[in-house]
């Protein structure tokens, strides 16, 4: 159905894109020849002038002074209209290539030092180069006869006028000097049939009008007086002796001609520019009634295209909106509720939703729609259903981890306590250190079997009641490692812990201890440290140890791992990362502003960094007084630690995004 509508709608408005396109390039050209015949007779008006500098400058080179007030006056036109050019690229760049040196022209000219021939040529060179870069010669001439003609005229015309005023300054310098020079004459014969060879070209492409007024133009008095002295000189070649002749009177004739030429030339520019504004309204009229053609056929084409897809866009948008909201609310809701039933083993799941009926009047009555939405329903019934599944695997999955560690710390604690009766009734040394020993491998069993209950979310039944002191808190987490021989608890300032939070810190440095001595050579110990930062008002605890390390990619996701509160399932997470998610939820249990963070020793190895706020520290009133000073080497540790809790702060937050 879309391809049936849409071919001919398509084919439809490429044609009606077709008509407007070329309605639009109409009007473009049209704009582009009106703007162009404006420059084009801004050109030939600079033209004009700088042909009269060169007849006048001609003839004053010839030895006729009574030309220098006349071309002063002339030069300031000229500087006027180069003025008038500036904004207009092309014609710059001539002008900057060609009239460069006109003030040194002018002056040589001035000083009766420059060269009649070279003068005579700079002129000229300039003149065919500003007509060269005419805009109207470069003007597309359309399809429009009339204006092709009106161009192919005003380019004659330039043509013809150009030779008329080389003419005028060649006979103007001939007469002043009496006589041709060398190559004088020849140059004046090729000047005249340039300008017959242009008239005549002229005359074929001009209106009547226009031909009318280039006869009235050559049949004024003052140009039968300069055809005159045309005869006279074509009468005598050069070295032929003297050729008399008025130079006033010849140069005045001569600039009415080629006055009348210019005025002639300006007459035909504007036939030219109306005929271009003609042409221009035609195209905007055209262009407008193509574009409301456009419009009406594109909104009949729009009317009719949604009247034929409306039966279909309706009962598939409404199945589209059922899946969206199976997708986005129905399913995670049903998940959550699931999620948050009792954690009773023996209660069942809550059903799952079952799904929506669609409404009959949406799907149209077509067959194809009501089995997709049939095969949507079944989708959903499915997915709800293995949601549920899921949801009551990972629940049953971890209600069976936190029973299996809470039977293990009831054992364990039993089996503590008994070792405990046997070590009090024990009293030869070697059995004494066996139990100690078997003392200990419980410890460690009774801490494995909290960082299991951890994991599935569970409280482990080690709440304590009193404070303790910091030191206290090290040495109970030590006692949960096995290689507690090589811990070395360097420095650790006097502090008390609440009590809520005496188990949870000491299960957390214990992972952190034991993960140190895990990766780091059996001869190096582990050092422990611990200070007050009084300048963040929080206590800090530190596990060094001097091992292999992490790279700087491990350790930003480790850092990330730490700073989890939870997103994280522990069943979905590698089993080499658990300890990280222990000490993440450990922390996290512990509340706001504490923060667990790794980097680098220096020297090598790895450093764990834990800090307390203030509000899980009791009152150190009754806090005995500081131990005596650490060594040397511990105390600069303990030093670069201090200086290093604020970036060791700005490292967890780089780790967490990382």
């Amino acid at each position: 159905m879309a391809v049936v509508v849409t071919i001919p709608i398509c084919l439809l408005l490429a044609v009606a894109g077709y008509a407007v396109h070329g309605r639009a390039e109409a009007l473009g050209d049209a704009r582009t020849t009106r703007a162009e015949v404006g420059l084009s007779l801004r050109v030939q008006a600079l033209v004009h002038q700088l042909q009269r500098e060169r007849g006048l400058t001609n003839g004053l080179l010839g030895g006729e002074e009574e030309f220098r007030p006349t071309l002063t006056a002339v030069r300031t036109r000229v500087d006027a209209a180069l003025r008038d050019m500036r904004g207009e690229d092309a014609v710059q760049k001539v002008i900057q290539r060609r009239l460069r040196n006109l003030a040194d022209i002018r002056a040589a000219a001035d000083a009766q030092t420059a060269d009649p021939a070279a003068t005579l040529t700079f002129y000229t060179d300039a003149v065919e180069a500003l007509n060269a870069v005419d805009p109207v010669a470069e003007t597309a001439t359309g399809s429009d006869r009339q204006l092709r003609d009106g161009l192919a005229a005003l380019r004659e015309l330039a043509a013809a006028k150009e030779s008329v005023a080389l003419e005028r300054g060649y006979l103007n310098g001939v007469f002043a000097h009496g006589s041709f020079r060398s190559g004088e004459y020849l140059a004046f014969t090729e000047v005249r049939a340039t300008r017959v060879a242009a008239l005549a070209r002229f005359r074929q492409v001009a209106t009547s009008p226009q031909r009318a007024a280039l006869k009235d133009a050559f049949g004024t008095p003052s140009a039968e007086r300069a055809a005159a002295y045309e005869n006279r000189a074509e009468g005598a070649a050069e070295g032929s002796g003297k050729l008399p002749a008025d130079v006033g009177t010849w140069w005045d004739a001569m600039t009415v001609l080629v006055d009348d030429l210019h005025a002639v030339q300006q007459s035909v520019g504007d036939d030219v520019r109306n005929r271009a504004e003609q042409l221009r309204n035609d195209a905007e009229k055209g262009l407008a009634a193509c574009l409301v053609a456009g419009m009406l056929l594109s909104a009949l084409v729009a009317g009719l295209a949604a009247f034929a897809s409306r039966s279909l866009t309706r009962p598939l948008g409404a199945l589209a909106e059922a899946a969206h909201h199976v997708a986005r609310h129905r399913l995670p809701a049903t998940v959550a509720r699931i999620q948050r039933s009792p954690q009773d083993p023996g209660h069942p799941l809550p059903p799952a939703d079952e799904p929506d009926q669609p409404d009959a009047q949406l799907l149209g009555g077509a067959a194809e729609i009501a089995e997709v939405a049939a095969s949507l329903q079944q989708v959903e019934r499915t997915a709800l259903h293995l949601a549920a599944q899921q949801t009551g695997l990972r629940r049953n999955t971890t209600e069976s981890l936190a029973n299996l560690g809470r039977r293990n710390q009831n054992l364990v604690r039993r089996q503590l306590s008994l070792i405990t009766r046997l070590e009090r009734q024990e009293l030869n040394p070697d059995a004494l250190a066996n139990l100690f020993a078997l003392d200990h491998l419980a410890t460690r069993m009774q801490r494995n079997a909290e960082s299991l209950l951890v994991l599935a979310g569970q409280n482990p039944p080690r709440p304590t009641a009193a404070p303790a002191h910091g030191l206290e808190v090290v040495q109970s987490a030590v006692a949960e490692v096995e290689q507690y021989q090589r811990v070395l608890i360097a420095a650790v300032e006097p502090v008390q812990v609440r009590g809520h939070a005496v188990a949870d810190v000491a299960h957390l440095l214990a992972e952190l201890i034991e993960n140190g001595l895990t990766f780091s050579p059996p001869t190096e110990p582990v050092e422990v440290h611990g200070w007050y930062d009084r300048e963040d008002d929080m206590y800090c605890f530190a596990v060094v140890d001097h091992g292999v390390g992490m790279s700087e990619a491990d350790r930003a996701r480790a850092n990330a791992r730490l700073s989890d509160s939870g997103e994280e399932a522990f069943l979905a997470a590698p089993t080499r990362f658990l300890g990280l998610l222990v000490v993440g939820r450990l922390a996290h249990r512990l509340g706001e502003g504490t923060q667990v963070h790794l980097f680098d020793t220096t020297g090598g190895g790895l450093s764990a960094l834990l800090t307390l706020p203030r509000r899980l520290l009791a009152p150190t009133a009754d806090i005995p007084a500081p131990p005596p000073p650490a060594k040397p080497a511990v105390a600069a540790l303990l030093n670069g630690f201090r200086a290093g809790v604020a970036r060791a702060e700005a490292g967890t937050t780089q780790g967490a995004s990382s």
